[in-house]
């Protein structure tokens, strides 16, 4: 099993130090993410909540379970919400014992409401995200980008890719997405899908998907919000100053994943990729997900955002790092050139962002001062770097 760096990174991992230093501890993520095999291979007592034979077997040992030294792993939690106030219970009664409880969670909003109701300043938050960059060998970092990164969806051993992303899309639209309360029909959530992967990349306009799905603006941008909660799509916020220029405020929308993405604009062969109408921003979704993972498993506070203004200048991702405002642009090219670092520096100084990465394929990373044109791999070392 691929050590995952939620638990394994230097010097300790996200987890592990949420864990002694809360009671409760929720890791929430994608269905089929890893979050199952990694919480059991933590030992302790593991409680399934979809099965009701686990459900019962979680009632009869609930004394033995909170009173004894093994965590208690309870998962896809948001679908006991009952357990809840137990759980508030056991932990104010021994508010000194840290480490105890692991919920799991596949879909954010549920879990959440429960958590803020029940467990407001008794748990920590962590999200797993699927199979990262800095959790590959070489060999499957190069099929990243093309097959995504769940385990089973071909990252791993090149096998899978696309049939495992259509099956796994086929049973959210059909059973997980309208378990946890979305309204749509899956046809309609498949042809959901597919609009939003034909917009990934592009500002949000639910009156376009709309039309496109004979919906009101307000239905869409509520479906949204189901996928955003079942960590499928990324809303990235417009960045807000008061720069004397009109700036916009509507969100990109990304798909998290680039292998779900790649499936729904229908990629199969290995030379599609280079050739795919929408390389460019699949490209830069994907920098930005690898990015915004590594920082969260580097336990770095940071908010994100992207910047476009009303002539035209952009930034692809304006990030708060601690105290620090980077601008980072993403293109899809293994020679970047002069003027494109021009264009960042240019969009980069209207924020006075302290630092400015340019970031492509290319082989080699080139820094001067807070100027870095450099890959995947080079943004992603930054992240590792307290005060980068």
């Amino acid at each position: 099993m691929l050590e995952r760096r939620i638990v394994s990174d230097d010097p300790k991992g996200l987890l592990p130090s949420r864990l002694s230093a809360y009671p409760a501890v929720a890791m929430v993520g994608p269905r089929q993410c890893g979050k199952t095999t990694l919480a059991r291979s933590l030992g302790g007592r593991y409680y399934d909540m979809e099965q009701e034979t686990d459900k019962l077997r979680l009632d009869l040992e609930w004394s033995d379970a909170v009173a004894g030294e093994e965590i208690v792993i309870v998962d896809e939690a948001q679908e006991a919400p009952e357990i809840f106030p137990r759980l508030r219970g056991a932990i104010d009664a021994d508010r000194r014992r840290n480490g105890r409880f692991l919920l799991l969670g596949s879909i954010s909003p549920a879990l959440m409401r429960n958590v803020s109701e029940s467990l407001a300043g008794r748990l920590s938050v962590v999200e797993l995200a699927p199979l990262s960059w800095l959790e590959l060998p070489a060999d499957a970092q190069a099929r990243l980008w093309r097959c995504g990164g769940y385990p089973d969806g071909g990252v791993l051993d090149g096998q899978g890719f696309p049939q495992w992303q259509h099956d796994y899309l086929d049973l959210l639209a059909q059973r997980d997405l309208p378990s946890w309360g979305l309204p749509a029909s899956a046809p309609t959530t498949r042809r959901l899908f597919g609009l939003l992967a034909a917009r990934h990349g592009q500002q949000w306009n639910a009156s376009d998907v709309g039309r496109g799905l004979s919906l009101s603006y307000h239905t869409v941008n509520a479906y949204l919000d189901y996928l955003e909660g079942a960590f499928l799509v990324r809303r990235l916020p417009a960045y807000h100053a008061s720069l004397g220029k009109q700036l916009t405020k509507k969100p990109k929308v990304y798909w998290r994943d680039s292998g779900l993405l790649h499936c729904l604009l229908g990629l199969s062969r290995r030379d599609d990729q280079v050739t795919l109408s929408a390389a460019g921003a699949s490209w830069e979704g994907h920098v930005i997900d690898q990015l915004l993972t590594a920082l969260h498993l580097a336990g770095r506070r940071f908010d994100a955002w992207h910047l476009r203004t009303a002539d035209g200048r952009e930034i692809d991702l304006v990030l708060r790092v601690d105290t620090e405002l980077w601008a980072v642009e993403v293109k899809l090219t293994t020679s970047p050139g002069r003027a494109q670092m021009a264009r960042l520096n240019e969009s980069a100084d209207l924020i006075g962002a302290d630092r400015r990465f340019l970031v492509t394929r290319q082989p080699e990373a080139f820094s001067s001062g807070t100027h870095t044109a450099c890959n995947l791999a080079g943004i992603i070392a930054a992240t590792r770097t307290s005060g980068a």
